[in-house]
């Protein structure tokens, strides 16, 4: 499935179903039928909010593969990391279903992105984290960042983490959304990561998602 791209953040809040949503607009603009998937959505019961992020942003309602389950096929009700909330809820994650979930989009469509949950490092059982996850079907790694206080350090932290597990990076989102109060750190940060990536990972893409409205789970 070379046509599926794994979405994660630098950490929890940095807007990163806000910047898949965006993404995935994009991309059907430009004729890159492009759908998206919740990898572990915790939190919820019935219907990942993530989801209603993403179809939010890219201007549609739900599709019939949301109905179908298939962009959102585990769903856990503790707002938690995925290990946690599969223990706390007495059912493990299946990942088989996730794959074959994937599998149908990818089919389906020309590009599928996959939203993580959290970081790279979260786990998603006792024994897998999130990266080697992604590492071991190929997925490319679409990172988002912001220019909040911190952000470099855990932006480079990442991408160590990535390369080091042998995650290739497809592109870096600097997002603006949640809206930073001090522009003088989040200019100086963009700038910074800019010229990181140009040296770290010249085959990489690199996005600004602008901030288009409020009222949005950052994800």
């Amino acid at each position: 499935m070379n046509n599926v791209f794994f979405v994660s953040g630098t950490d929890t809040g940095v807007g990163k179903s806000y910047a898949t949503g965006y993404l995935a607009r994009e991309w059907n603009s430009r004729g890159c039928r492009t759908v998206t998937q919740k990898l572990v959505q915790t939190g919820n019961t019935d219907v990942s909010e993530d989801i209603e992020v993403h179809r939010a942003i890219m201007g549609c309602g739900f599709l019939p593969e949301d109905h179908e389950r298939l962009t959102m096929p585990e769903i856990f009700t503790y707002p938690c990391s995925p290990h946690l909330a599969a223990e706390i809820d007495g059912r493990p994650v299946d990942l088989g279903r996730i794959d074959e979930c994937t599998r149908i989009l990818s089919a389906r469509y020309d590009a599928v992105l996959l939203e993580g949950a959290g970081g790279l490092m979260v786990p998603l059982t006792r024994n897998l984290l999130t990266l080697d996850y992604a590492a071991e079907r190929g997925y490319p790694l679409i990172l988002v960042t912001s220019g909040r206080l911190g952000s470099i350090n855990h932006t480079l932290l990442s991408l160590e983490a990535a390369k080091r597990h042998g995650l290739v990076l497809k592109m870096l989102m600097y997002n603006m959304y949640p809206h930073e109060d001090d522009m003088t750190i989040s200019d100086d940060t963009e700038q910074y990561l800019k010229s990181c990536l140009e040296s770290m990972f010249p085959d990489a893409e690199y996005m600004r998602v602008p901030l288009l409205q409020t009222g949005l789970s950052a994800g």
